[in-house]
């Protein structure tokens, strides 16, 4: 069953019990409880088959997290939005009986252009050549993305020619005006949480048609922000995590795994679980960190080392009540001087503490990263009074989260594969390794590091268990 290469140490290691039709532990150990790994054992559960879920976290939730900034309310410092075509997640929500309340998207919205503020409701007043352009590069922007196949972008008519380039390069042939350029690095520094220099065109154009076009990732009513989960999306997993009860083992870092056609054995501190099959969710940062006996293939190993995670850092501007809103604003705000990104409002439904989320990406992110926490935050506050006037200094509590600097993460939102990984490498992504299946929101066909993403790769990686064990 394994190669001759092997050493007969090896071997005999993969001979123990529950490795080779011995007694396991378990049918299934599922390595995350993020909301990948919690879809995929209640999945499994359900259908009769034991599963067990290992978190390296003293908690739930992996990129999902809420913080309190009341005695009653949370805001979210990891993924937090639903919206249309985002089916599963919606159903996962009513199945475990949580709801959710629109996002505010009301009033003005304000993007900062060349250090100018524009103040508008649907389209700033800008120049009418420049949003033509805009306009245009979107429209052919569009037009490409829908040739890539969702769930196999490198057999698009032009995967070769597209994974043979960045983002950047592609990207300033569609515009020709500097607001339409600058329209576009936003899209990517904001979307995907990395400079358009890193990313493969490919990828881009692949991810638009995953989550169903330019407009849905960047509108708020109607868009991928359309809707906020009641009491945090972190609930999700919790409720999850509930009814999975003692399944889920939590500062279990898994460190090894070792596995053949018919087993795996799970290492975990001295923590050691055998079972017939493994379906791994970790980030590609984080699986490439564990030890595979024996290696992973090939192809595997060189997808793993071209999927680096974007950079992002996530803050939350707290303040007694939402006053941006008495003035006529949204809370929305765009900029291409930085160092934030991309604000909105995340009030808590009861309408206080005012809350802004602030976002900060890509090169901006870097940048924050090496400054201290004082000097980072007196930055951030002055681009929001900058935004939003002086009234913006007047924080009760300040929160953020550096995605990146998280050791059992290593970056948000999901991967940015640069150029030639999708065509080179891209069939393995969810080919199961042995008995290892690959779960995880970078997996996903439709909605790819978003929940909606997870939420599918955890109940397809649990079909593929429960096609391969048979009824039970």
């Amino acid at each position: 069953m394994f190669p001759s290469t092997q050493s007969s140490r090896t071997a005999e290691r993969y001979s123990r019990p529950g490795m080779e039709g011995g007694a396991a532990d378990t049918d299934v150990v599922v390595v995350g409880a993020g909301l990948a790994g919690l879809v995929a054992a209640w999945r499994l559960t359900q259908a009769g088959i034991a599963a067990r879920v290992l978190e390296a976290r003293d908690r739930v939730g992996g990129r999902l997290l809420n913080v309190a900034v009341s005695d009653s309310d949370v805001v979210e410092m990891g993924g937090q939005f639903v919206g249309p075509g985002q089916d599963r997640v919606y159903a996962l929500l009513t199945e475990l009986g949580l709801s959710t309340f629109p996002t505010y998207d009301e009033g003005r919205h304000l993007f900062e252009f060349r250090e100018r503020l524009y103040s508008y409701r649907r389209v700033p007043r800008l120049s009418p050549v420049g949003l033509a352009d805009v306009g245009q590069a979107i429209a052919r922007l569009s037009r490409a993305a829908r040739t890539v196949p969702p769930d196999a972008p490198w057999t698009a008519p032009r995967a070769a020619e597209w994974d043979s380039q960045t983002a950047a390069s592609y990207l300033r042939r569609l515009a020709a005006t500097p607001l339409g350029r600058t329209t576009l690095r936003l899209f990517v520094q904001t979307v995907f949480a990395c400079d358009p220099e890193d990313v493969s065109a490919l990828h881009v154009l692949h991810y638009v048609h995953a989550c169903g076009g330019f407009n849905a990732l960047t509108r708020t009513r109607g868009g991928a922000q359309h809707e906020r989960v009641v009491g945090g999306s972190q609930r999700m997993c919790q409720e999850l995590a509930g009814k999975l009860g003692e399944r889920v083992e939590t500062s279990c870092p898994v460190r090894r795994i070792a596995w053949s056609d018919s087993g795996v054995e799970l290492s975990a501190g001295e923590r050691i679980v055998r079972a017939r099959r493994a379906v791994v969710t970790a980030p590609p940062a984080l699986v490439a960190r564990i030890d595979f006996e024996p290696g992973l293939p090939v192809d595997r190993q060189q997808l793993l080392a071209r999927q680096p995670q974007g950079n992002v850092v996530k803050c939350m501007a707290v303040y007694d009540r939402p006053w941006w809103r008495d003035r006529g604003l949204s809370g929305q705000f765009a900029s291409d001087v930085g160092p934030l990104g991309a604000t909105f409002d995340n009030t808590p439904p009861p309408g206080s503490p005012g809350v802004l989320l602030c976002f900060v990406e890509a090169g901006h992110a870097v940048e924050m990263r090496r400054r201290g926490a004082p000097e980072r935050r007196a930055a951030l506050v002055a681009c929001l009074e900058r935004a939003f006037g002086p009234e913006a200094a007047s924080l009760t509590a300040w929160h953020e989260r550096d995605w990146s600097a998280e050791e059992w993460t290593r970056g948000c939102y999901g991967a940015n594969p640069p150029p030639g990984a999708w065509t080179k490498f891209g069939p393995v992504i969810r080919r199961p390794t042995g008995a290892v299946h690959w779960a995880g929101t970078e997996t996903a066909t439709r909605w790819p590091s978003y929940m909606e993403g997870a939420v599918e790769s955890g109940e397809r990686a649990a079909g593929e268990v429960v096609a391969a064990l048979g009824p039970q």
